[in-house]
């Protein structure tokens, strides 16, 4: 039982840590805790995704609520985008038997190595500026603001570029049902390229998107037998308690201190998936 009981500890902290960065970051725990459960622990990997689904709506349950609680998250934009990230998942479930994983996974660290250089020229933005709303944006009233504690002040924004957004959160859901990711890296650079949200308000949208997507799948991997309690109950439970502390840290820091955590993150997982192309990952 000791020994057991030490794992459960060992999963619950390195989960902590998943969900905290997680959290500040807009992608879940899962992109995290599936690399440590398998290469660290040496779990199967269909083991490590279970538990993985667990924990992202674990990370969508505990940071959600408080982001929407503490009016960062733009609950229009969100309902608007997970209609082309849930279509985009449908189809690339139809197409997911006909198409070779190798290069998707080739194109997809391309689009967010591509990614890296708009991101990082914009380093020191704090809020974006001269944002004109386009016609989408003001129909649907995708305009927002939210208390910025870092600030001091309210911060108001306006949103653009709407079917850019849309488009990306497609393509999103595409690799989401193509390469099993939840593409919350996508989801929030669609919303902080594409429409020109401010990054925190970004990262907390895309925490509560990734939920939707996440419960969609957890049925499939209840009914297969791949969420194991004594695996799934510490990874969610620290996952859990490291969104709801990772969820007061996002409102103390600058969008310009997440966008340079998001960055090197976004790197790790481009090249991630340049090793899974090449089949050594």
């Amino acid at each position: 039982m000791a020994g057991i009981e030490l794992f459960a500890l060992i999963l619950f902290f390195v989960s902590f840590f998943a969900g905290l960065l997680g959290s500040l970051i807009g992608l879940g725990g899962g992109i995290l805790v599936v690399p440590v459960l398998t290469l660290v622990f040496g779990l199967d990997i269909h083991l490590a995704i279970g538990a993985s689904i667990v924990s992202i709506i674990a990370t969508s349950s505990g940071a959600a609520a408080a982001y929407v609680r503490d009016h960062l998250t733009n609950v229009r934009a969100a309902i608007l985008l997970e209609l082309a990230t849930s279509t985009g998942a449908v189809l690339g479930a139809l197409l997911a038997p006909f198409l070779p994983s190798r290069a998707l996974y080739f194109l997809f660290a391309g689009f967010l190595l591509l990614s890296l250089g708009p991101m990082a020229r914009r380093l020191g933005e704090e809020v974006p500026s001269q944002v004109r709303p386009d016609w989408f944006a003001r129909r649907l009233h995708l305009g927002g603001a939210y208390p910025d504690r870092a600030l001091g002040r309210v911060v108001t924004y306006e949103v653009t570029r709407v079917p850019v957004g849309f488009a990306m959160m497609f393509i999103a859901g595409l690799a989401s049902a193509l390469l099993g990711l939840g593409a919350g890296a996508l989801k929030v650079l669609a919303m902080d390229w594409g429409m020109r949200m401010p990054m925190k308000v970004s990262t907390a949208t895309s925490n509560f998107m990734i939920g939707v997507t996440a419960a969609a799948g957890a049925g499939v991997y209840f009914w297969r037998g791949d969420v194991v309690p004594i695996i799934a109950t510490p990874v969610m439970l620290g996952v859990l308690a490291g969104t709801l502390v990772g969820a007061q840290l996002l409102l103390r820091l600058t969008n310009r201190r997440v966008r340079q955590l998001f960055i090197p993150i976004l790197l790790i997982i481009a090249v991630q998936m340049l090793l899974r192309g090449i089949g050594v990952w």
